[in-house]
């Protein structure tokens, strides 16, 4: 696209911020104050969007889902949904009815409104296991749904039973037998992620992915795991059927009549990662994402396509250095629209499915979702900026003409002053340039100087991006009175596949003098404090703040979420097996010598840093043992520091109350070292 998009954006957002006339940045209680808005489906004719706003409900410490309509053309926006919490919207193939999950009666289930006949919502679906992820075949007659089954049972009412005899028995005990029982933050407990098809007129659901094993698999990518042929007579689904999983990125796409039959694998050649299967409009072909490596979740993520005639599998966009995160045919099946994330942004492109050109189309923004209208002529995405929560824009299908359709947060943001994310590029020791996002504070004054606030991401091969984080959102720090600083070190993504392979077997290596040397330069800015530096981080990024804790005392504050500590450990409790066994290649026993040099836990003696720890207790991708440890060593050392434990969280803190105290806890103790 042009460039103009990414600039009117920003200048909305600045605009807000501008007419606020108010002091004050934005609070850590604001976050949970803004509606969140997602999911934008633009109807078949191009004249209306669906989406979903999200509200949270402090004192019930909960939140809601909505589903909402506005004109594509722009206008005054309705909820179309109020009982219970509703989402996912998506039209029917004809535009008269959107289905959509909903807990009106309980647990989720598939229900429609038809717009054009007005009146209350139907229920499709009524399977104990509830429903999830549902999609209409393309001749509107049938619904594709996924549902957590127990995968020995043959029919709902067996379910039914299994539940029942769960709850009543007063032994809770977690038994398994194989590898990945857990993950994340719930554990298995024997069921099975199958994939359903139910008429769109209600009755029986047929189970198309019997057997024990996950369809689709865990880690299935940004889209559903599972599509339909435009005909209505196939069923195109994700699943990993090797015997480890806790090992294996090995998911393959299998195919198998609607009407019952046996499935047949069509990736099976490839040992790395298939799924996210869409049919083209013809239906001659299905294109998905794939990535070469097997056991690399961080690989990059190529379109290939599957000619349903002859079996054959070719690559699409084979010399593009990027990974593709969603892919959309165009209605005429001559290209694909696609995201891919760019340096900090994500980006929407058009490929040729002839050639495997690419062109931009929505380019210098933070794309989240997308869909275009059955003509092809109109878009519908989600954006969102450093200043702006997100929004819902329309465009041309050639990203023409950019028009913000949403205005959800105006109030809350008319009362809150932004600053400006500037990018930051500075040289590596080794010559390599590295990407940072760099805020100043709210009210700043070039005369004055601040303390500096690092904030280190997660993955490691992730990315700081220009989006408006709600949890590690520089947007707080800066109205706290922080320089804050957040690089894009080697393995982040969005700067090509060798950048991000460049973390791997060197946690501690490349990735810190990256960041150290992004910290040295922001140190000589005439207005930053170098006596006055801090760091904060989560998941790598907590590994990071634990071997910055054994190898530096520059910083005068620490924080360390969820942080890896004992890699050894770590490798033994994580249930995402084949993460531990690619970064570190191998396992503490076959390789022992990566494992203990990048280890945090080995420069204990070293520790000297006031450091805050905070884990949630369901945490099962970085157990919780890793924080325990961490606070034991520091105490031990005599280091100051302060644990605190989230009982009723995983990885990620996203209760309300919860989240908030995280906030205002990780604010006070960087005050408390950084702050005259």
């Amino acid at each position: 696209m042009k460039r103009t998009f990414f600039a009117l954006f920003v200048v909305i957002g600045m605009a807000v911020a501008a007419s606020a006339q108010q002091p004050a940045g934005l609070q850590a209680e604001d976050l949970f104050n803004f509606k969140r808005v997602s999911e934008p489906q633009i109807s078949p004719d191009g004249k209306w969007v669906a989406y979903v706003i999200q509200t949270y409900d402090k004192a019930k410490n909960s939140s809601n889902r909505q589903i909402w309509l506005v004109p594509a053309s722009g206008g005054a926006p309705r909820q179309i949904t109020a009982a219970g919490s509703n989402d996912r919207p998506r039209w029917s193939p004809d535009g008269r009815q959107i289905a959509f999950l909903s807990t009106r009666e309980g647990g989720s289930q598939v229900w429609i409104l038809d717009l054009a006949a007005g009146g209350e919502a139907r229920k499709v679906t009524s399977i104990s296991t509830g429903a999830g992820g549902h999609a209409w075949s393309p001749d509107g007659r049938s619904l594709v749904f996924s549902s957590d089954v127990y995968p020995e049972c043959k029919d709902d009412a067996c379910n039914q039973a299994k539940a029942a005899e769960v709850e009543s028995n007063k032994v809770k005990a977690k038994v398994a037998t194989r590898l990945l029982y857990r993950h994340w933050n719930f554990w298995k407990d024997g069921m099975r992620t199958h994939v359903f098809v139910v008429p769109a007129s209600g009755g029986a659901s047929l189970d198309h992915t019997p057997g024990d094993f996950d369809a689709p698999p865990f880690a299935s990518g940004s889209q559903d795991g599972y599509a339909i042929s435009p005909d209505g007579k196939e069923l195109c689904y994700a699943t990993n059927t090797d015997p480890v999983e806790a090992t294996s990125t090995n998911s393959d796409l299998m195919i198998v009549p609607v009407g019952g039959g046996t499935a047949k694998r069509i990736t099976g050649d490839n040992k790395g990662w298939d799924g996210n299967p869409v049919y083209s409009p013809d239906g001659k072909t299905i294109a998905f994402l794939s990535q070469d490596r097997a056991g690399f979740e961080a690989d990059t993520f190529r379109i290939k396509l599957y000619d349903r005639t002859t079996g054959s599998i070719r690559t699409l966009t084979g010399s593009l250095d990027r990974s593709i995160d969603r892919i959309v045919w165009a209605p005429d099946g001559a290209s694909m629209l696609v995201t891919a994330g760019v340096e900090s942004y994500e980006q929407v492109f058009r490929v040729n499915v002839a050639t495997g050109a690419v062109s931009n189309i929505v380019e210098k923004a933070l794309v989240s979702d997308f869909s275009i209208s059955r003509d092809g002529r109109t878009l519908a995405f989600a954006s969102q900026s450093p200043a702006v929560p997100t929004e819902i824009f329309t465009a041309s299908a050639d990203g023409a003409g950019a028009k913000q359709i949403t205005d959800t947060n105006r109030e809350l943001l008319s009362k809150r002053t932004f600053v400006a994310v500037e990018d930051l590029w500075t040289t590596a020791s080794d010559g390599t340039k590295v990407h940072s996002l760099l805020a100043k504070p709210v009210g700043f004054d070039p005369a004055k100087k601040y303390p500096l606030l690092v904030l280190i991401h997660g993955g490691p091969q992730g990315a700081w991006q220009r989006n408006f984080h709600y949890r590690w959102n520089p947007q707080i720090y800066a109205a706290a009175g922080y320089v804050v600083l957040m690089p894009n070190p080697r393995g982040s993504t969005g700067f090509g596949q060798a950048y991000t392979d460049a973390v791997t077997g060197d946690w501690g290596g490349k990735p810190y003098t990256d960041i150290m040397s992004a910290v040295d330069e922001a140190a000589k800015l005439s207005y930053v404090d170098p006596a006055r530096i801090g760091a904060a981080g989560a998941s790598y990024g907590g590994y990071m703040i634990n071997w910055i804790l054994g190898h530096t005392d520059r910083f005068k504050v620490l924080v360390s979420h969820a942080g890896v500590y004992n890699l050894t450990s770590m490798a033994g409790a994580t249930e995402e097996l084949w993460f531990t066994d690619w970064e570190f290649k191998g396992t503490p026993w076959t390789n022992r010598e990566m494992y203990e040099r990048f280890s945090p836990h080995n420069f204990v003696t070293s520790f000297k840093t006031p450091t805050l720890v905070i884990h949630g207790e369901l945490d099962y991708r970085v157990p919780i043992g890793e924080g325990l440890q961490l606070f034991t060593a520091l105490q031990r050392q005599n280091v100051p520091s302060k644990l605190i434990v989230f009982p009723d969280e995983g990885h990620h803190i996203l209760k309300p109350q919860n989240a908030e105290m995280w906030h205002k806890s990780v604010l006070d103790w960087l005050g408390t070292y950084l702050k005259p």
